[in-house]
């Protein structure tokens, strides 16, 4: 079973590469989601919603 990514992370991430970084919010979640090995932040969405619905059960 794969650990869910560290939403906590996530956010301050794509926070501090919009505000600091000059990234548009878009820009600033991809980079976020790839710093957590993730495509870009809708395959991060996609995968946390998917772990939640199946409560981290394969």
């Amino acid at each position: 079973m794969m650990v869910p990514p560290n939403i906590e992370e996530f956010e301050e991430r794509a926070a501090i590469a919009e505000f600091d970084g000059g990234l548009t919010r878009r820009e600033a979640e991809d980079a976020a989601a790839q710093d957590q090995g993730f495509i870009d932040a809708s395959f991060y969405w996609l995968w946390l919603a998917n772990y939640v619905r199946n409560r981290g059960m394969h």
